[in-house]
């Protein structure tokens, strides 16, 4: 399939020590993201060129899945009538919004994990097809921060009016693993969409970063997200026993998503109208092709997670299916009951008792690999945390050079190389017998990420002294910046920098660590030293403008405003620009529409 597409680009060496931002505490947060690193080196150059897609299609329906991108649900088409039910976005550009930052806008992304987009994002799942009576597709992987299997499988049965996915996660370890899920579904926005779901009220979550019981709609009426000054989410409190929500446009048509009640949660998130939220818009998606989502979870709002016991497996299943209200501004009780009303007739979610088997495949084998994913799950299974599996099979000929160092430690108990991160109880059981640099170094990252946080910092001083690598220094630094020590994180970094100065992010964490010490002036002494490919970058940029601020060079700082500044990871909520423009123009000056990424 044909697409515009900006590439994601290779994923950092630096894994990501910090936890994910967290607003209300909840019991399954992480204590970082480990072992994955950062998707950050893409750039804002879309060009077209062919991506791998695979097609469903019955009588009423056709879906396109992107199994090279998260396995994301690209297209349905209503056959009928050629309406495109989701916001297939014109062109696929990565930014930074997504828990490993790079994320696109469009379709209906899976995410397990925890709160935010999910780490397989931009990934590879692996693809096949089922053995069923008709096509079934099934997408998996193994998500390794949480040491889980996710399985969906696709399908459009014969006259279905409604495709129908059902969603698999299981947990091979004994011990509880916290869980989250949300299907976010994106829709085209114009100025009459509504949005209705089976609630009365729901929690507001916007800039203020609470969360607030309101009535909905509400007045003024917030079911038409077209109309919002500011970017918001919300939470509904569902009450139908066939959780449901639909986006229809002026004319009544529209997207209608249900599920099995194990998928309770429903959330509705749109842009606003601010020139923020404006831009953000034409950011993601270009400045004719506005969005909004509707989502589905497993629990009630995005910052919770659900205990999923050892060794057990959750299983439901979602529709999506063309709406059509024939009085889509009827009063929102009467046009809310009009569709569910409809919902009520999707077969594969009624109640039980009505309900045909919709999981019926989820334990069938596989009979053709369409697409291969990654080799974590092979390396797993080879290290005995996953069993054989014929619906979900992780075979050795998936092992790749990424997880040849493992296998070589699983096998003669020795870490080669340098080698990418992994986690898990097997893998640090292995480590502890480490005395090399290497060793140490990941039995760190592993101890890390169980939140042993001294255990971890023992690691990497052993790790020291034997040697002096960029990684563990730059690991021992991004402790103390967690610490707010940014004083002792620069000096490390610049170190690290100096054994590693062809590592962009290395670089990027080191000036952002001098801005942070007071030292603004080394800051620009070492942009001014840079590879003019890495001085050119947004992000450098930006820093060596922030640097120069506050190092009292006004001019040059402005310099770099007035000839375009654009940051290609400019992260959702960050006010860098915006704080950037003021400070060198004063406040009462009008901020340029590109600076004005402000959500509120």
């Amino acid at each position: 399939m044909q697409l515009t597409i900006a590439d994601a680009g290779p994923v950092s060496p630096l894994p990501i020590l910090r936890p994910p931002a967290v607003v209300i505490p909840d019991f399954g947060h992480p204590p970082s993201m480990l072992p994955y690193g950062k998707r950050d080196s893409y750039r804002r150059d879309p060009v077209v060129r062919e991506v791998p897609a695979i097609t469903l299609e019955n009588e009423r329906l056709r879906a396109v899945f992107l199994p090279g991108l998260g396995g994301r649900l690209w297209s349905l088409v209503d056959l009928a009538t050629g309406r495109e039910l989701l916001h297939r976005n014109p062109v696929i550009q990565p930014a930074n919004l997504a828990l490993r930052d790079a994320w696109f806008a469009g379709g209906v992304e899976w995410n397990l994990g925890t709160t935010g987009h999910w780490a397989l994002t931009c990934d590879p799942l692996h693809a096949a097809w089922v053995d069923a009576p008709y096509p079934v597709l099934r997408l998996y992987e193994y998500e390794r921060m949480r040491g889980l299997v996710v399985q969906i499988d696709a399908s459009l049965p014969p006259g279905s009016p409604a495709l129908v996915v059902s969603v698999t996660v299981r947990n091979p370890r004994q011990e509880t693993v916290p869980v989250y899920w949300w299907s976010n579904i994106a829709v085209p926005q114009t100025p009459g969409t509504r949005v209705l779901a089976p609630a009365t009220q729901a929690d507001h979550f916007g800039h203020a970063q609470r969360l607030t019981t309101v009535p909905y709609p509400g007045d003024p009426d917030t079911s038409r997200p077209g109309t919002w000054r500011s970017a918001a989410d919300y939470f509904f409190h569902v009450t139908s026993d066939t959780p449901w929500i639909a986006a229809v446009d002026a004319e009544g048509h529209g997207l209608l998503h249900t599920s099995t009640p194990r998928m309770k949660g429903r959330k509705l998130f749109g842009w606003g109208t601010s020139p923020g939220g404006t831009n953000w818009q034409h950011w993601l998606s270009g400045p004719h092709s506005p969005y909004l989502e509707i989502q589905g979870g497993l629990a009630r709002t995005q910052l919770q997670h659900l205990p999923l016991p050892g060794m057990t497996t959750w299983t439901w299943t979602e529709t999506y299916s063309p709406l059509i209200l024939p009085h889509p501004h009827a009063p929102y009780e009467q046009a809310g009951a009009a569709a569910e009303a409809i919902a009520r007739t999707i077969p594969w979610t009624r109640p039980t008792s009505q309900r045909p088997a919709a999981g019926v495949w989820t334990d069938r084998p596989i009979t053709e690999v369409i697409y291969r994913g990654s080799g974590w799950g092979a390396l797993e299974r080879r290290a005995g945390g996953l069993p054989d599996s014929a619906a979900t099979p992780f075979p050795d000929d998936t092992l790749g050079e990424e997880q040849a160092p493992w296998l070589t430690l699983l096998e003669e108990g020795d870490l080669p190389g340098e080698a990418v991160c992994v986690v898990g109880p097997r893998w640090l059981s292995l480590l502890r017998e480490a005395a090399d640099w290497h060793g140490l170094y990941h039995l760190g990252l592993n101890l890390w990420a169980t939140g042993d946080r001294a255990g971890a910092l023992g690691a990497w001083g052993k790790a020291m002294a034997v040697r002096r690598h960029p990684l563990v220094l730059r690991a021992l630094a991004e402790s103390h910046r967690i610490d707010g020590d940014d004083a002792a994180a620069a000096v490390l970094l610049l170190e690290a920098h100096t054994l590693a100065p062809a590592v962009r992010p290395l670089t990027i964490e080191t000036l952002a660590a001098l801005i942070a010490a007071g030292r603004p002036a080394d800051a620009l002494a070492l942009v001014d030293h840079l590879d003019p490919d890495d001085r050119a970058h947004g992000r450098t940029r930006l820093l060596e403008a922030q640097a120069a601020l506050a190092a009292g060079d006004r001019a040059r700082a402005g310099r770099i405003l007035e000839e375009g500044l654009v940051v290609p990871d400019l992260r959702e909520g960050e006010n860098a620009l915006d704080d950037l423009w003021f400070a060198c123009h004063g406040e009462d000056s009008a901020l340029p529409a590109a600076y004005d990424f402000r959500m509120s």
